[in-house]
């Protein structure tokens, strides 16, 4: 039989579920969810193997207007998911009318590759806006592939898999097939403290917030790992830690549990809170951070 692989690249606004959907389709949480807009930084690849196909999924963030370098380098992701997509997975949510950065809109339509629309968070809506929705943007973009799905409830998700597995090129696979993922296990680790920080956190704590794994040792029996948390105001050290350390102490106690899951083995985290003055606005602290500059 012939062999399938290809890049399939998820993108969209920010907190439409493209995170969600992302895990569903890899079968694995690699993605970190909340509730929150721009909760993804970097672009994440998730990949499926079977040995008639290997599918690509690349996760990025939500497509913003810029106010900090930080951003810059967010939407440096998203034009590199646009420039190598042998498929593109547009989310979109009920009621979404467009896309808040129409440079990015007006790049999908001129595209050349397959476009599929996953329609998310239908679960929120009834039938007539569904079909409503869906007209919409076919006349936006006429040659899409349209999804009503619910990615929270796997709705549909099935059928959206199968169309994907259709639009695939033949072609050799582009890692091995034992890779889950192009990220090592230390990114992993410090996205879920991250995930931490925007799920406790309010305002503007968790975007002024990064997580730097300075350690990360494998005993054995046990993963000894010392992360630190870079803010960029002394203000913000103290709201991170509260009072008597007990806002730091529940993110690490939840962060701790969450990776002895996804690590399968016993982890001691051992986090510490520093001040990197406005590192979001500074190219050389971003590059230093893993982000493209």
């Amino acid at each position: 039989m012939t062999h399938k692989s290809g890049f399939v690249n998820i993108i969209g606004s920010p907190n439409v579920g493209k995170s969600t959907l992302m895990n569903q389709l890899v079968g694995e949480r690699l993605s970190i969810i909340t509730n929150k807009a721009q909760t993804t930084r970097h672009r994440i690849m998730g990949i499926v193997n079977t040995d008639d196909y290997q599918i690509v999924y690349s996760d990025t963030p939500g497509i913003v207007n810029s106010a900090y370098e930080l951003h810059d380098s967010m939407m440096r992701f998203v034009q590199t998911a646009l420039q190598d997509a042998d498929i593109l997975l547009l989310v979109i949510e009920i009621g979404e009318k467009n896309l808040n950065h129409l440079e990015t809109l007006d790049k999908i339509v001129a595209s050349n590759v397959p476009i599929i629309i996953a329609m998310n968070k239908i679960d929120k809506s009834d039938e007539e806006k569904v079909k409503s929705q869906m007209a919409f943007w076919k006349e936006k973009i006429p040659r899409a592939d349209i999804f009503p799905i619910s990615a929270l409830h796997g709705f549909n998700v099935d059928s959206l898999f199968n169309r994907l597995i259709e639009l695939l090129p033949v072609g050799e696979p582009f890692y091995d097939k034992e890779e889950l993922t192009d990220k090592p296990l230390k990114f992993f680790v410090s996205e879920i403290i991250r995930e931490k920080i925007f799920l406790h956190y309010k305002k503007e704590i968790p975007y002024a917030s990064e997580v730097e794994i300075e350690s990360f040792k494998d005993l054995g029996h046990i993963i000894h790992i010392d992360a630190n948390i870079m803010v960029e105001r002394p203000t913000q050290k103290g709201i991170i830690i509260g009072h008597m350390g007990k806002a730091l102490k529940r993110v690490g106690t939840e962060a701790r549990k969450d990776m002895e899951v996804f690590l399968n083995k016993k982890v001691f985290l051992q986090m510490h809170v520093k001040v990197d003055k406005d590192w979001r606005s500074k190219k050389t602290r971003l590059k230093y951070y893993g982000y493209n500059t």
